[in-house]
């Protein structure tokens, strides 16, 4: 009889840990209990799940009992607060904050990149930031075959990496413009409707935002590699939902770009979508609901002999955070990676 796992989502009732419901259903995941987890206002309220009301319970020190593994996607402060709980309670907790990505200890990981990396849990493993899961996708497997040297990124981020509030105030301030009013920005710092703004979280003495130092650090430490160098610009743009990505790769000698669209072809969670007569190349639109990256408009770089241009849209809620999430946790139990399997 195949084994299964007592699991806890913690934020169920955010964009991401409903997500993580719909793919635990979709994908199958060998459940033997389900926890749904979220601040008191939303005790009591109950979810749907394989055609069944699950209800929801207010986070305690009791409700990490009976668990193996916790789905958290509730922000740095929440997990930084109950990680270490769960974890001490027998749990493994798959991290969807910035909580403890860069912390040594914790192993950052992108089951098509660096599966091997999970198995040096000591009981909390980090979902890295979305923007640097999307890239890894498409950078990794060209990085196989000719190690990158610098990677110089532009980002075009949805609403939906800020959630759910977010995705919905962008369509009221839609409306709002469409009407000849004001629109009213009170989740976002400013109006993203017709508009578009540099990432808003805070910005370093360097003069970089948090946003594009988690692709420079992160995207190191899942690579194992210190040397790449790396440069990221991060603007957040009126799309709903699925972040697109141009990506500039620089190697030590030249890559021939159809080699590397016949190397991406045949990648893991890529999805190669390339019409040159048709101009039609990914789109936030079509990676929406998607579990694959979508990546094209892979051509040379005019302006150095050792340069690779590519063009990638992917799913911030879907592989940018709730599906690399339940990969990991598919992964644990693949490999037989939890601290225990008492079911």
């Amino acid at each position: 009889m195949s084994k299964s796992y007592r699991v806890a989502i913690l934020g169920a009732t955010g964009a991401v840990g409903t997500e993580l419901l719909e793919l635990l259903e979709s994908r199958n995941f060998p459940l033997a209990d389900l926890k749904l987890l979220a601040s008191p206002r939303s005790a009591g309220k109950t979810l749907k799940f394989k055609a069944e009301d699950i209800p929801i319970q207010a986070v305690s020190d009791h409700v990490w009992e009976n668990v193996d593994i916790v789905l958290a996607s509730a922000g740095g402060g929440i997990s930084k607060t109950w990680a270490g709980v769960a974890v001490e309670k027998g749990a493994v907790v798959i991290d969807n904050s910035s909580a403890f990505r860069m912390n040594p200890d914790v192993p950052l990981v992108v089951p098509e990149v660096n599966p091997q990396a999970a198995a040096n849990h000591q009981g909390i493993i980090a979902n890295p930031n979305c923007t640097t899961i999307l890239m890894s996708l498409a950078v990794w497997p060209l990085h196989q075959v000719k190690p990158v040297k610098r990677i110089v990124a532009a980002t075009y981020q949805s609403a939906s990496g800020a959630g759910a509030k977010a995705m919905e105030e962008v369509k009221i301030q839609s409306q709002a413009i469409l009407q000849g009013q004001q629109p009213v920005a009170e989740v976002l710092p400013y109006p993203l409707a017709f508009n578009l703004f540099t990432h808003n979280s805070p910005l370093t003495p360097w003069g970089y935002c948090e946003e594009e130092m988690k692709m420079v650090n992160e995207t190191r430490k899942i690579f194992g590699s210190q040397e790449i160098k790396i440069t990221a610009t991060c603007v957040r743009v009126p799309v709903l939902r699925a972040h697109s990505e141009a990506i500039n790769l620089e190697f030590a000698t030249p890559f021939n770009p159809e080699e590397a669209r016949e190397i991406l072809r045949i990648s893991p969670g890529v999805k190669l979508v390339e019409d040159w007569q048709a101009n039609y190349f990914p789109m936030p639109i079509d990676a929406s609901g998607k579990d694959e990256v979508l990546v094209g408009r892979i051509r040379q770089d005019i302006s150095h002999p050792c340069g690779l241009e590519l063009w990638l849209c992917g799913d911030q809620i879907r592989k940018g955070a709730a599906l690399n999430a339940v990969q990991i946790a598919e992964l644990l139990v693949e490999k037989n990676l939890l601290k225990s399997t008492r079911i």
